[in-house]
């Protein structure tokens, strides 16, 4: 029988492990020292503390040490071995130097002391089983005095350790390691710095194209809402031709460049247009909104990466001279050396193109194609289809012959060309370009020359009259050498683009679209004489030979007479038979103008037969389009009698006056008037 002794019975009422332990120090025996050190303890914990505090700030500055390298390995170029050597050896000073590697020391010294880690006992104890083996193995023997003098020798060498810490002897294998695969690792490094910059570079491409996509975004919301002004327009009176005016004009500021072109293309032939929106339309051949202060600042910096302050004098960047569809003209003076060595400020014309305007046009296409596929849910009809097709592959087609108007490098080619053959005449002149670059021209400034309605509007009545004949057999001289001779021509020559002087001689500015005619006048007279003839079966092939795809039109040509047939009657022009010359005499100036304006009018509507004409031939009709429209703006008030009788009077004496001009005057060694510096300009042309 167990026996119950009151301590027994105390452990049995704990009803827990606290109880039990505050009973079981109770009963502990008293001690005259305490078991537990408080100070110690404190000390012990500010220490710890302390070195924990040490290493984390040690971390913290040890990103610093590594940035030099990471640095190199960062640069855009291939590195050299002198290179990565040079900094592996400095990052590895630093690291041995580092309050990191003093800690890790007094780490490793500790955990010697304590036996955890090897120390300079275990060190000898392991040289003297070295030593011994070495006795033993030895075939001869080794007298103790050698063995002496080697432990003396050892014992002066260790009596005052200086041991490495564990960092510092991880460093020493790591950096014993990357010496030896230096070469294998400066391959490693360049070939991924070569794919990183591939990367960078397809990155960056990227970004550039999203750039783009929202650039494109934002245009094409621009030119959508300023299509939507053709609601309003369509619910005006019919006849409330001022307001139409004024909704078109609105719509064409709205949308932008495209619409600025086609705006000016219209208005080159008022003939086909309501007088109001004639001269609404005719503002934008004039003038239209300058580009901005930041837009003219981009251009220079991305094209000469300076400001144009830098290069000339007095530029204002907030007043252009003249602004147009694809940018703004300015004025300035610029500095140059003449033979002689004197220094002269000479005005410049500078010309600056407005940004993003392939953009501008690309996304006019589509917001106008969107539109054409959009009224297809409004108006569905299976008949429209093929309109609506055709009228947007023609708009494609005649937005795709501004392209190159958008490139001033190939305007500089055309100018030039222009130029040198105007060296030969004393009717028409065009300013010679000192320099330029893909959207900045430099070229000469002409003194004393007005836009065309300025010029006129300074002359009253007889004088008036006399200065449009001079102007308009000039004009007329200029078109003929151009189409006859050379078989190139301005291709947008509406009264904007042509300067004048008091002497009627004019001044061709703008040189961003040029027709050439090689390889077209056969089609271009076989159209015109078909026109003239009402031969509908040679017109309707004809407009198919001019067409982007040929063989598929050629299926439909029956169809395709059939509709000029109708178009003709309606505008009451009759076949001319074998009469040809009485015909025309019998229809007078009005029926040939009449068919002049059917001639013009079938091609650039010949979508309405379902035939889109090549981008060639569309800016050709475009561009006699302009050159019919400036003719007329210049004999504005003359009667239509006299304006016929003045063109043939023209054009029989042209071979006459060009013969005069380019071969009798130059034998005779004639100096041409109006000639400008030679000197100065040699010297702009090489500044």
């Amino acid at each position: 029988m167990v026996k119950i002794t009151p301590l027994r019975r105390m452990i049995a009422a704990c009803k827990n492990a606290n109880q039990l332990f505050s009973l079981c120090l109770l009963f502990m025996p008293i001690r005259s020292k305490p078991l537990i050190n408080l100070h110690s303890i404190k000390d012990n914990t500010v220490t710890v503390l302390k070195g924990a505090g040490d290493i984390a700030i040690s971390s913290i500055g040890l990103p610093k040490v590594f940035a030099p390298f990471i640095q190199l390995l960062l640069v855009d170029r291939q590195i050299e071995a002198d290179e990565l050597r040079f900094e592996l050896d400095r990052l590895f000073d630093e690291l041995y130097q580092h309050p990191l590697s003093e800690q890790s020391r007094s780490l490793t010294a500790y955990l010697r002391r304590y036996r955890i880690l090897p120390n300079e006992d275990s060190t000898e104890n392991l040289i003297r089983y070295l030593v011994k083996q070495v006795v033993l193995r030895s075939p001869v023997d080794i007298p103790e005095v050698v063995i002496d003098e080697f432990w003396g020798f050892f014992q002066e060498l260790i009596e005052s350790p200086e041991l490495r810490g564990l960092v510092e002897l991880n460093l020493e294998i790591t950096r014993s390691v990357l010496k030896s695969y230096e070469p294998l690792l400066l391959d490693i490094i360049n070939s991924i710095k070569h794919i990183r910059n591939i990367n960078q570079r397809t990155l960056s491409e990227i970004v550039q194209k999203l750039q783009v996509l929202k650039g494109d975004i934002r245009i094409l919301r621009r030119q959508i809402k300023a299509i939507r002004h053709i609601k309003p327009f369509l619910q005006t009176d019919p006849k409330d031709f001022k307001t139409q005016a004024e909704i078109v004009a609105q719509m064409v500021r709205e949308f932008g460049p495209l619409f600025i072109k086609m705006a000016q293309v219209a208005a080159a032939n008022s003939d086909f247009l309501p007088q109001e929106i004639a001269s609404e339309l005719q503002v934008f051949q004039e003038d239209v909104a300058p580009m901005t202060a930041d837009e003219v600042y981009q251009a220079f910096s991305e094209d000469y990466g300076e400001m144009p302050e830098a290069r000339y004098f007095g530029f204002n960047v907030n007043s252009p001279i003249k602004s147009g569809s694809i940018g703004s003209v300015f004025v300035a003076k610029k500095p140059i050396i003449k033979v002689d060595g004197e220094e002269l400020l000479v005005p410049v014309v500078i010309k600056v193109a407005r940004h993003n305007l392939e953009r501008e046009f690309a996304m006019g296409s589509l917001a106008i194609e969107l539109m054409l596929i959009s009224s297809q849910y409004w108006a569905p009809h299976s008949k429209l289809k093929p309109f609506l097709s055709s009228m947007s592959d023609q708009i494609k087609e005649f937005t795709k012959g501004f392209a190159q108007e958008l490139d001033f490098n190939h305007e500089a080619e055309v100018q030039d060309r222009f130029f040198q053959r105007s060296q030969h005449s004393n009717v028409w002149f065009v300013p010679k370009l000192y320099g330029g670059t893909g959207r900045i021209l430099e070229m000469e400034y002409i003194e004393g020359a007005n836009a065309i309605n300025q010029a006129l509007s300074i002359f009253n009545g007889k004088r008036k009259r006399r200065f449009q004949r001079r102007l308009s057999e000039s004009f007329l001289y200029t078109m003929l050498e151009h189409l006859l001779i050379h078989n190139e021509f301005h291709g947008d020559l509406h009264p904007g683009n042509i300067m004048v002087d008091g002497e009627a001689r004019l001044f061709l500015i703008d040189w961003g679209n040029a027709v050439d005619m090689k390889g077209k006048w056969p089609l271009i007279w076989r159209y015109v004489f078909s026109v003239f003839a009402s031969d509908t079966a040679t017109l309707a092939q004809t407009l198919i030979d001019m067409s982007t795809n040929p063989s598929s039109n050629t299926k439909r040509l029956q169809e395709i007479q059939s509709a000029l047939n109708e178009t003709l009657n309606k505008k009451d022009i009759a076949p001319l038979g074998k009469d040809f010359a009485l015909s025309l005499y019998q229809e007078g100036l009005p029926g040939l103008q009449v068919r002049l304006n059917t001639a013009a009018h079938l091609m650039t509507n010949s979508y309405q037969l379902g035939i889109t004409i090549h981008s060639d031939y569309l800016h050709l009709s475009r561009s006699l389009f302009a050159m019919a429209g400036t003719y007329n703006n210049i004999n504005q008030g003359v009667s239509g009698w006299a304006m016929g009788r003045h063109f043939l009077t023209d054009v029989v004496s042209f071979p006459f006056k060009y013969t005069l001009s380019n071969i009798i005057r130059p034998a005779l060694g004639a100096k041409k008037n109006g000639a400008t510096d030679d000197k100065i300009n040699q010297q702009l042309a090489l500044s």
